[in-house]
């Protein structure tokens, strides 16, 4: 890895740094910090620390054979919208049911505090990731050890940098995205995943913030998540998309690698499964009548149809009947007296918010 050119440029100072011995003790510090081991035959028991919250979500494949294909034939770099911090757990678990190998996942490094960060580090083969830093040795060591990484693995990566905190479809970040087209892999593809809940076990956290203000430890989070987790069940969508092939894209073309990261976006925002919950978010009034609501339902369901939107439902009776009980359940809206109300609105708003994408205006840019 250091005798790659961009790790070599920076200890000769192409960066800045005074010496050489200095530029290879940050390198070697941030390298030591990004090593990462998969240990494949523990993966599985992992499931069983977690499994409280796992149980409580159907996970549920879409076009899993996409996923299958190409890592026959392909290195493969996943690329998935990022909701919830169980995403980590559930689309590595559907890619192994599916028969796929679990890739290398690059999680953000608050996760990788106290035991839990051990696991990441000795067993699931995650990278932690430093966001939002413009630390050039780091960046330089991160693009470098990517590219080595993909010369064995495949890899997961989230194109959001984090979760979406407003519920909607973030821009995508070009950091890991560039370092993976930089990597010189001739048989490289990148394959689009959507991943979606009836309810996102975060959710309630996520809203209320409502952007992300600061880096918060996970233990901190995952106590939050815990106690949310009470009486939660949902279903879990992974849909997987056909690998986006990267020749014609110069990973030194600032303009490309925008415009790349831009088309995957898309392909994920159109697998993205359109559920019951979201639809009755976004239909939704601060007082309603069921079957206004189920009217408003189907003229969204109408606009969504010629978008070609993945819909798990087909009518506003269907979308009220699956997602009234949930919502209700988890405190966001309560019927009475012929009428559904909002109890929370932020979070109403949030799940309404998952299929802005789909809705935009044509050529708008993100």
């Amino acid at each position: 890895m250091l005798a790659r050119e961009e790790v070599v440029k920076y200890l000769r100072g192409g960066y800045g740094e005074t010496t050489e011995a200095a530029a290879r003790e940050r390198v070697n510090g941030y390298l030591e910090e990004l090593q990462t081991t998969q240990r494949y035959h523990m993966y599985r028991a992992l499931q069983h620390p977690f499994y409280p919250i796992l149980r409580k979500t159907e996970k549920i494949p879409e076009q899993p054979h996409f996923a299958l294909d190409a890592t026959r034939a392909h290195r493969v770099v996943y690329a998935s919208n990022h909701k919830s911090h169980i995403d980590y757990l559930v689309e590595p678990i559907v890619l192994d049911d599916s028969g796929v190998r679990p890739p290398l996942i690059a999680a953000g490094i608050n996760l990788f505090g106290g035991p839990l960060g051990l696991i990441h580090k000795y067993v699931t083969g995650a990278i932690p990731v430093r966001r939002n830093t413009k630390d050039p040795a780091y960046l330089v060591t991160l693009k470098a050890y990517v590219a080595e990484m993909l010369k064995k693995h495949d890899l997961f990566l989230y194109p959001e940098g984090g979760r979406s905190y407003s519920g909607e479809l973030k821009p995508a970040k070009t950091g890991l995205l560039h370092a993976a087209l930089g990597s010189s892999e001739r048989n490289l593809v990148i394959l689009p995943v959507a991943v979606a809940y009836d309810l996102v076990l975060e959710d309630h956290i996520l809203a209320r913030q409502g952007i992300k203000k600061t880096q918060r430890p996970f233990t901190r989070e995952l106590a939050e998540m815990v106690r949310y987790a009470v009486g939660y069940r949902s279903r879990v969508f992974v849909t997987f998309g056909a690998p986006l092939p990267v020749s014609g894209v110069d990973p030194e073309s600032r303009s490309d690698v925008l415009a790349f990261a831009k088309v995957v976006r898309e392909r994920i925002g159109s697998l993205y499964k359109v559920l019951p919950t979201a639809l009755f978010a976004a239909s939704m009034k601060p007082s309603t009548t069921k079957r206004d609501l189920e009217t408003r339902i189907d003229r969204l369901l109408e606009a969504l149809n010629e978008r070609r939107a993945n819909l798990a439902v087909t009518s506003g009776r269907g979308a009220v009947e699956a997602a009234a009980e949930p919502l209700e359940t988890r405190g966001i809206v309560v019927y009475s007296r012929g009428r559904f109300r909002v109890r929370n609105r932020s979070v109403l708003r949030y799940y309404a918010h998952t299929i802005d994408h789909l809705l935009e205006t044509p050529g708008r840019t993100h």
